[in-house]
């Protein structure tokens, strides 16, 4: 395996895979990542996605033994996390995504970055900040077969490092059987 991870927290049954935006630094999850450990959650963050693919992430899984995760994807990260979900039966239990549209779906510019996407059978959260309108995140919701919610966080740009507590919350309602 060629990918950096951070792996942490509790020996669980519960386990949250974290995919970042391209750029973003590899300590991007950290503040999540504190309170997801203090939830009881079990934690693997990969430190880049550049050039990861669905195959990789699915290899990731198998090297650390998580036959199921909780899926959690910023921006690009969200992006391989739409289609890893709407494409892999049986290893994901959730999906929080950040600031990405289904991929079916136009974005705020028009463009739909795999048209061929199918839609999502998992319960599904859909966080927004500054880069995203709202209507595109709830056209997003015709293409999840599952509980959907949007939760718009006004004047964020980049939701893992500046709405830490946000988004570990969304995560935790994700993994919580209530």
């Amino acid at each position: 395996m060629d990918y950096k991870l951070r792996i942490g927290g509790p020996d669980s049954r519960h386990a949250v895979l974290l995919l970042p935006g391209v750029g973003d630094p590899p300590d991007v999850f950290d503040a999540v990542v504190e309170r997801l450990h203090n939830s009881d959650l079990k934690t693997v963050a990969v430190e880049d996605v550049s050039g990861l693919d669905h195959d990789a992430v699915l290899e990731i899984l198998n090297e650390v033994a998580l036959p199921w995760v909780h899926l959690v994807g910023n921006r690009e990260g969200a992006e391989l996390a739409w289609g890893l979900a709407a494409r892999t039966f049986g290893k994901f239990a959730s999906l929080v995504v950040c600031d990405r549209t289904h991929p079916a779906i136009a974005d705020d510019t028009g463009t739909v970055l795999a048209a061929d996407c199918p839609p999502v059978e998992l319960p599904t959260t859909l966080l927004i900040g500054s880069s995203l309108r709202r209507a595109g995140a709830d056209s997003s919701g015709r293409l999840v077969y599952g509980d959907f919610r949007v939760v718009q966080l006004d004047g964020v740009d980049n939701i893992p490092s500046d709405a830490p507590a946000a988004l570990a919350t969304e995560i935790v309602l994700r993994t919580s059987p209530w």
